[in-house]
C-alpha cells in the first residue's frame, strides 16, 4: 500500500464524494468541502472503531503518525484510544484563548467530533447550515453570550425568504451546537428550548402530481418539445420513463447502465439498499442517443460546467417551468412517482407489491421479510415496458381513448 506524503495530501483534490488516501497504517479522508481529516480504524471489545486524529495542515502528517504511535500503544495496553491527541488539545486551547469560545469555534468542534457519525451527504448539509445561514450573524458571538432574541433573528431570516422548512432545521443545528457548549463547559445552557412555538409549524406538503390520463398527455408531449439543452431534455423524457427520485436520476453513472440486460442498477437515496430499475425499450432508446454525448463522463446528465459533477438538483423542475408547468399544482419531478402508482394501479392493474417494490418502498412477504432486489423482477420488467407503451399511446391520442387499456397482471 503507498505511503502517504506531505506531497500527496497537498495535491489531494475534493470530489463529488467523500474518497479515501491510505497510507503509514492511517488514512486521510478527503471531503467534497476540501477538509481534510486523518483518521485511523480499529477493533476495541469486539467492536470497529475510528480514532479521529487531526485535521490537515492543523494536523501534520509527521504529528500523525505519531498520535498512531501513541494510540496504538493505548490499545495494546488494553485501552481504548482517546478521539483528540494532547497536541490536538493544546491547538484548540490555544484556539479558544486567540478567538475566545465563539459560537463558530464551538461548531466546528462539534462538526468534527461527531463526523464520523454522519452520512457524507448529511455533514456536508450541516456544514452548508452553518457557513451560509448561522456563522454571517452568530457565528463570532461568545457562545456564552447566545441568547433566544439572537438565535430568532437567525431564524426569522430563513422564515422570510419562505424556506420555513430550513428555519426549523437551522433551530435544531443551534441547538445541537449549544448543548454541546453546555456539556464542554463552554456556557450555561441551550436558548433554543424558549424558541418553542416562535416558528409557524411546517406543514409536509404532498408533491404536485396530476394522475388523470388526459392531462398526463398533455405533459408529456410539452416534455418532448423542451428546446432547452439536449440532456436536460433527456431527462425530462426519462423520468416519466423510470419514476425515480429525481436526485437518483441526475446521479445516474454510466457504469450503472446496463445496455445488455436493459437494466439501471443503483443505491437508493433513502436507505442506500441496492436497487434495479428495469429499462424499457423506449428508455433505452434514449440512453443510447444520449451515450453519443455524454458517453466520455462518468455521470449520464454531467453539469454544464463539470463532466465529473451531475447536473443539478433544480434542472429538471427548473426546466418544466420555462416550459409552463406549474410545478406547484401540476407536476413536480418528484411528482412523476406519483403518477405511475397511481395509473399502473387503477388503470393498468398490476399488482400494488410490484409497483411499490419498483418505487424502492419496502415490501414484505408473508413471514414479514423485506424483498430483495430482485424479487418479481421478471414480471416488473413487463411492467416497465407497458407502462412506456401507455405513455407512447397517451402522447399520441388526443382524445386518449387509451384509458380503457389494461394489462391484468393479478
Amino acid at each position: 500500500m503507498a505511503q502517504l506524503t506531505d506531497i500527496a495530501i497537498r495535491n489531494a483534490k475534493a470530489k463529488e464524494k467523500p474518497y479515501k488516501l491510505s497510507g503509514a497504517g492511517l488514512y486521510l479522508l478527503v471531503m467534497p468541502n476540501s477538509k481534510k481529516f486523518f483518521r485511523w480504524d480499529f477493533k476495541f471489545e469486539g467492536k470497529r472503531k475510528t480514532l479521529a486524529i487531526g485535521q490537515y495542515p492543523e494536523t501534520s502528517l509527521k504529528e500523525a503518525i505519531a498520535i498512531l504511535a501513541k494510540a496504538k500503544e493505548q490499545l495494546t495496553q488494553g485501552a481504548a484510544p482517546k478521539s483528540m491527541s494532547n497536541a490536538g488539545k493544546r491547538r484548540e486551547e490555544a484556539r479558544q484563548m486567540e478567538g475566545g469560545a465563539t459560537f463558530q469555534n464551538i461548531a466546528f468542534e462539534w462538526h468534527e467530533r461527531f463526523l464520523d457519525q454522519w452520512k457524507p451527504d448529511s455533514a456536508e448539509r450541516i456544514i452548508s447550515y452553518l457557513k451560509k445561514d448561522i456563522f454571517p450573524y452568530i457565528g463570532k458571538h461568545q457562545i456564552a453570550d447566545i441568547k433566544a432574541p439572537d438565535v430568532l433573528m437567525v431564524l426569522r431570516r430563513a422564515e422570510s425568504r419562505g424556506v420555513l422548512h430550513t428555519a426549523h432545521r437551522l433551530r435544531t443545528v443551534i441547538g445541537q451546537v449549544m448543548r454541546y457548549g453546555v456539556a464542554t463547559g463552554r456556557c450555561e445552557r441551550d436558548p433554543t428550548g424558549d424558541l418553542k412555538g416562535a416558528l409557524p409549524a411546517f406543514k409536509k406538503t404532498h408533491r404536485a402530481a396530476v394522475t388523470n390520463p388526459t392531462e398526463v398527455g398533455a405533459l408529456l408531449r410539452m416534455l418532448d418539445n423542451y428546446t432547452g439543452t439536449f440532456v436536460v431534455a433527456c431527462a425530462l423524457k426519462l423520468l416519466p420513463l423510470l419514476f425515480c427520485r429525481p436526485g437518483e436520476l441526475r446521479n445516474m453513472k454510466w457504469e450503472s447502465v446496463n445496455f445488455q440486460t436493459a437494466e439501471w442498477n443503483y443505491l437508493v437515496t433513502k436507505t442506500q439498499t441496492p436497487h434495479i430499475v428495469p429499462l424499457a425499450s423506449q428508455a433505452i432508446d434514449i440512453l443510447k442517443e444520449l451515450h453519443l454525448v455524454t458517453g466520455n463522463a462518468p455521470y449520464v446528465f454531467p453539469s454544464q460546467r463539470s463532466n465529473n459533477r451531475p447536473m443539478s438538483d433544480m434542472a429538471i423542475n427548473a426546466a418544466m417551468k420555462r416550459m409552463g408547468i406549474d410545478t406547484t399544482q401540476e407536476i413536480t419531478g418528484h411528482g412523476w412517482r406519483a403518477v405511475a402508482r397511481t395509473i399502473l394501479d387503477e388503470v393498468l392493474g398490476f399488482r400494488p407489491d410490484f409497483i411499490e417494490h419498483q418505487l424502492a418502498h419496502t415490501v414484505r412477504d408473508p413471514l414479514g421479510r423485506a424483498y430483495n432486489r430482485t424479487s418479481h423482477l421478471p414480471e416488473r420488467k413487463k411492467m416497465m415496458q407497458a407502462w412506456a407503451d401507455y405513455l407512447d399511446r397517451l402522447k399520441v391520442s388526443e382524445k386518449n381513448n387509451i384509458v380503457s387499456f389494461r394489462v391484468v397482471a393479478r
